[in-house]
């Protein structure tokens, strides 16, 4: 097999204040790519220098040519994580993201414009491949299965889609629950009112509405009950049209309140189901919901499941590695 040479390329940023900030501070940017790719990359001024193997050379000249193309059309700052982002779409063809339904690919187009959520405070934007093909999927369906582990965006990107729709018009009303304290919903021994009992196990849901509407506004709707945030128990016996759902921590449901949840669909409605398959508080004999909706529903048509992994996880860089060592000793892989 013929060695591969090494390659060296320059990349000049004309724009000084703009280059500082594509390096990051103390070249934190450059060096993550480094480390990432496999390559050397020598800043002389505004001058970059990029040697080592050609596909990591090509990856990082694009990735910081298009960073810098962004700054100069109007991005205001940069930070790690969107390096980190940028690395994920360079290295996953979008077209081949998030495997669905016996291994084929879901029914949406890498389309740039809808793989964003337009909200009144400013557009959320895909920060991996599989992110992207949720949020096309977000637009096309009425109902929609996020799997995947804890930081991969599931329960925000769901609670973004809810307010756009409410800000929109789209819908009148917002709802999210859970099941609450691991599956059990057994509230009745916590101290306060309802909201009191259960605001804690919905703090991620609270905390992504005040992001996107602020606090006072989320308060207010809360009021006049277009948002409504309870435990999964208070979906029972109802019918909810003209809304959008979230269930989050899905796999935390039993058979039961799953296929009770999934039947409280009304007209003009939108369902979104969030869980990781893998962290399961049910009791030992209990079937996961989650796990079964996915087998009886897998091949439903105008229902989808996208399915995120570890490299998905948008946290610190370090998290994903750390979930991929205790997945390597917990699995076997």
């Amino acid at each position: 097999m013929a060695k591969t040479e090494p390659l060296t390329e320059t990349l000049e940023l004309p724009d000084n204040r703009l280059a500082s900030i594509i390096y990051g501070q103390h070249n934190d940017n450059l060096n993550y790519l480094e480390d990432e790719l496999g390559i050397v990359i020598a800043d002389r001024g505004n001058k970059l220098v990029l040697s080592g193997n050609p596909q990591g050379v090509g990856i990082a000249k694009g990735i910081l040519e298009s960073l810098y193309s962004s700054l100069e059309n109007g991005k205001k700052n940069l930070d790690m994580q969107d390096v980190m982002a940028a690395l994920r779409f360079a290295r996953k063809d979008l077209y081949k993201a998030a495997p669905t339904r016996k291994g084929d690919m879901p029914d949406v187009k890498p389309d740039e414009a809808k793989s964003k959520i337009k909200l009144a405070k400013g557009d959320l934007i895909s920060r991996t491949p599989n992110q992207s093909a949720y949020i096309n999927a977000l637009h096309k369906y009425d109902m929609i299965f996020g799997l995947g582990p804890a930081g991969t965006g599931k329960t925000y990107i769901a609670v973004a889609k809810a307010v756009s729709l409410y800000e929109a018009g789209e819908v009148e009303r917002m709802i999210f629950c859970r099941p609450a304290v691991e599956a059990g919903e057994k509230l009745g021994f916590l101290p306060g009112d309802m909201r009191e009992k259960i605001d804690p196990y919905l703090s991620p849901i609270y905390d992504a509405l005040y992001d996107f509407l602020g606090r006072e506004k989320t308060e207010k709707l809360l009021i006049k009950n277009a948002i409504e945030i309870a435990p999964l128990a208070f979906m029972r016996g109802r019918t909810l049209s003209n809304a959008c759902v979230v269930l989050d921590e899905a796999q935390n449901t039993t058979s039961a309140q799953m296929k009770m949840f999934l039947s409280r669909m009304g007209d003009g409605s939108k369902m979104i189901i969030t869980g990781d398959p893998h962290q399961i508080d049910l009791l030992e004999k209990q079937i996961s919901g989650l796990k079964e909706a996915f087998a009886i529903l897998k091949d439903v048509d105008d229902i989808i499941f996208i399915e995120f992994d570890h490299d998905d996880v948008v946290r610190h860089k370090l998290v994903s590695k750390i979930l991929k060592a205790y997945d390597r000793v917990n699995h076997g892989y």
